[in-house]
């Protein structure tokens, strides 16, 4: 993974990563996945307005980047913002947990192999938001986070069937780890946002308020552990009745019904024993599949990381979580 660290403003922020991209030789336009064609122009130019209104400062750092690039400002914010909006290939599982010792989130991100040496782990400082340690597979997006007062989310893309203009999953993900300090925060923002994107996230905070919210353009549906020990469990399918009507069962999922019953059935089975080296055990595969991807056929889970909440501590690994250790990351100060 590549190592980010953005401060300042948003607009300089944005500038001075893409100048120091370009320097080097190395031009965004120019990767496989940087898609741009009429459709995807047309719907972005609608989402336009809708972040001038809830977020211009992300517009900002679209810009800085493109400048830096020394690239079109239009091709940028276009491929940025009708991400997953469209056709998209990352898959990922989350998990929660929380009992009277831990509030834990998981999560692992399950992307193409061709592109591993592109993602991103980024830490943020910026004028106007709160600081967060993040992760992606693109940028200026963020796809896992936790900020500096505790928020942590977690993404996992569904398949489109309904698209609007409004935020897409990754950028509604930057967007709270910027702005909301609690998990109710994060859930009034999200009734307040248009949503472009169909996702599921997860979401849990310091004071151990953990959610699920599905939702698309149309519909949101949020769901919490039950009892005083509890867990969430997501992939990429919508699980609740309200909210199945709108899943595609004929793309391919990268097996997400299997991941979701895999983590549920580990973490039901050690209610009372859960922890985070639980969590480390079901992401790397210990109790079913997981993340034991073909590489050969371009699918693997290229980075994996546990957000302890609870304690404020950070742990990572980047690459296959069955072959690689989780490692502590202590560069983040959290807020005390």
């Amino acid at each position: 993974m590549y190592h980010g660290r953005f401060k300042r403003s948003h607009y300089e922020a944005g500038l001075n990563w893409g100048k120091s991209l370009y320097e080097r030789g190395k031009i965004i336009s120019h990767n496989p996945t940087f898609k741009v064609t009429e459709k995807r122009k047309k719907f972005a130019r609608c989402c336009l307005p809708i972040y001038q209104q809830y977020y211009p400062e992300i517009l900002e750092e679209i810009k800085g980047v493109a400048e830096g690039q020394n690239s079109s400002y239009e091709e940028f914010y276009t491929f940025l913002l009708s991400m997953y909006c469209f056709e998209f290939d990352n898959h990922c599982t989350c998990i929660a947990l929380k009992d009277k010792e831990n509030i834990i989130l998981g999560r692992n991100s399950d992307f193409l192999v061709s592109l591993e040496n592109l993602y991103m782990n980024c830490l943020y400082q910026l004028e106007n938001g709160y600081s967060f340690n993040g992760n992606t597979t693109a940028f200026i997006e963020m796809e896992d986070g936790i900020n500096e007062y505790g928020l942590a989310v977690g993404l996992t893309f569904v398949y489109p069937t309904v698209i609007k203009a409004g935020f897409n999953a990754g950028m509604l993900i930057r967007y709270l780890l910027e702005k909301c300090k609690t998990t109710n925060e994060a859930i009034a923002e999200l009734r307040k946002l248009p949503i472009a994107s169909q996702q599921v996230l997860t979401i849990s905070d310091s004071i151990g308020n953990i959610v699920i919210v599905e939702c698309n353009c149309d519909e949101m549906e949020i769901m919490t552990p039950e009892g005083e020990n509890g867990f969430v469990v997501a992939t990429n399918k919508f699980q609740s009745e309200k909210m199945k009507v709108f899943n595609n069962y004929e793309v391919d999922s990268w097996r997400a019904e299997e991941r979701f019953t895999v983590a549920h059935n580990a973490l039901n089975a050690h209610q009372n024993k859960l922890s985070l080296e639980l969590i480390e055990q079901i992401l790397s595969g210990k109790y079913g599949f997981m993340c034991q991807y073909d590489r050969k056929k371009d699918a693997d889970t290229v980075w994996s990381v546990i957000y302890d909440v609870g304690h404020k501590e950070i742990y990572r690994v980047e690459g296959n979580p069955q072959r690689k250790r989780f490692i502590k990351d202590e560069r983040f100060k959290f807020n005390k």
